[in-house]
């Protein structure tokens, strides 16, 4: 949830000393030079057996609250992570924030309907070819059972229960019956509805917690498909991948409409939150272990086979200068997708940009915001890492490895991923965190059987000397409001390099990956 990221109560700032950094690495780099590389060899067979991979991680997107999406700016990121994924869908809170001024009660308590602004939202989203998830909350200010109860965010969103269930149905009823006046059934009926946010932590107020958030989406999934049958709706949208068995059996047992499931989860969540252990998960493995507990729990839930939408995911819900503006992220993300593939229908990154305001305006390009693209429009790394990953294929060939990925593509394109994780080291944000010995290069030794002994080759990298926009903001002094000659070097600084082109020697190739770096291969066919 959200940020700063969504979940007020896991929110933490983290502040470490620098200074005792610098002499470890004066004192120790000779060491730290000499580790040598790690070899990793992988074959694969051309003509090998493939198995589908739908590009389930970079069809959907968190965003900042709904408002943001009328600025010129928020357009322009969307655009700009349009252009090199296969985004399709966007999240975000607040649609029934009164910011957005969609209900009015007269001094009588009748209500009335302005769906201006959330025309406007939703037009601007299909005009980008991109539709809505809709995520139904916050709780409009007359409606809600208890005004002054707000989400410690800097705009307040109510999340309270409604003060009377009656004017909560209308409201979702015009709300939805609106849409479908407006862009038609066939069009809303691809989009989905998610009731509520986290309701299992600060963002819904009810108690008991699970019995009220149960009733509130009851309520609305019923009124949702009073409007049109062909309209999904799910939830329980809980952070941690909470309730999600407990939430089927509720609406299997009381015949209420689930078309999907929903959770979430931050690779910095805990195992005693997520998994109810004592284990200590890294911060690679976590998400997707979390995934596989609510993907499990499907399957055991009289509803097994419904679809699973994580609609929030990152490697940390705290701001982390040193995770999220960094290289770091490159393998991270590769390394979510290889374990997650199977496990989840759809994958949500939160966020794609850092126009966002749920700690106040931002202050400083590279702060540890959530999105792929920092303030003014500057690509972080992490887009540079869908970037390239948006390159694999349509079908996975089996292999045994832990860091690489093999696709075939439709073209007939053999696509691979190889990456070198290693856990964040503060080598990106030199203010945050003493940086670590640095982990060895990893040398992949590859042979593909059956290739054309000398097919041709391009390489693409992203690592510290490659794609690294930090790199080059390190090297400014990291600015606090960079220049904006200093913004349009740190986009030239942001981009990927050309790939290098290269040729197979006798159907094998070897490719040295520096700690945490990123390569694509593309192998013609």
């Amino acid at each position: 949830m959200i940020t700063s990221h969504s979940v007020g109560q896991r929110r933490i700032t983290r502040r470490f000393a620098f200074g005792i950094a610098l002499a470890l690495v004066a004192r120790c780099g000779i060491l730290f030079a000499q580790t040598p590389a790690q070899v990793e060899s992988i074959t694969v067979p051309w003509e090998s057996m493939d198995t589908p991979m739908p590009h389930f991680w970079e069809q959907m997107f968190g965003s900042g609250r709904a408002v943001l999406s009328l600025r010129d700016s928020y357009r322009q990121d969307l655009r700009a992570v349009k252009a090199v994924t296969d985004f399709r869908y966007v999240r975000f809170h607040n649609i029934f924030h009164d910011e957005i001024g969609p209900l009015n009660l007269d001094t009588r308590g009748r209500p009335s309907y302005n769906f201006s602004y959330i025309d406007q939202i939703y037009d601007g989203l299909l005009e980008n070819d991109i539709r809505p998830f809709v995520e139904i909350g916050f709780m409009p200010v007359g409606l809600s059972a208890d005004r002054k109860n707000v989400v410690g965010f800097w705009y307040h969103p109510n999340r309270a229960p409604p003060k009377s269930y009656l004017l909560w149905d209308d409201l979702v009823r015009h709300f939805v019956a609106h849409l479908v006046e407006r862009y038609g059934i066939r069009e809303v009926s691809q989009w989905y509805f998610e009731v509520w946010n986290e309701p299992n932590i600060d963002f819904w107020s009810g108690k008991p917690k699970q019995s009220t958030y149960f009733e509130l989406y009851d309520h609305t999934a019923r009124d949702i498909k009073s409007v049109n049958h062909l309209l999904r709706v799910g939830g329980p949208a809980t952070a941690q991948a909470a309730w999600v068995g407990d939430f089927l059996r509720h609406a299997y047992s009381k015949g209420i409409p689930v078309d999907f499931v929903s959770s979430h989860i931050y690779a910095n969540d805990t195992a005693e939150n997520v998994l109810g252990s004592h284990e200590r998960i890294p911060r690679n493995r976590m998400v997707c272990r979390a995934a596989q507990k609510v993907h499990d729990e499907i399957a055991r839930s009289p509803m097994h086979g419904v679809p699973f939408i994580l609609s929030e995911f990152n490697a940390s819900y705290t701001n982390e200068p040193d995770v999220t503006d960094t290289i770091y992220m490159g393998p991270w993300i590769a390394d979510t997708v290889r374990q997650c593939a199977g496990v989840v229908d759809l994958l949500s990154y939160w966020t794609f940009s850092d126009v966002f305001e749920e700690q106040g305006v931002v202050r400083t390009p590279f702060y540890g915001g959530f999105g792929l693209i920092a303030e003014r429009g500057i690509p972080k790394p992490a887009y540079n890492a869908f970037a390239l990953l948006h390159k694999l294929g349509e079908r996975r060939v089996a292999i045994d490895s832990e860091s690489a990925l093999v696709t075939k593509r439709a073209d007939g394109a053999l696509v691979i991923a190889l990456w070198n994780y290693a856990p964040p080291d503060g080598t990106g944000s030199k203010y945050v965190r003493p940086p670590r010995a640095p982990e060895p290069s990893k040398r992949f030794m590859i042979r593909l059987e059956g290739a054309v002994p000398n097919a041709s080759m391009k390489l693409w990298r992203l690592d510290a000397d490659h794609g690294n926009v930090i790199k080059s903001f390190d090297d400014m002094g990291r600015p606090a409001f960079p220049s904006r000659a200093q913004i349009e070097e740190l986009k030239i600084a942001a981009r990927l390099p050309d790939p290098e082109r290269t040729v197979l020697q006798n159907g094998a190739t070897e490719v040295t990956v520096p700690s945490q770096g990123l390569v694509l291969i593309e192998v013609s066919p």
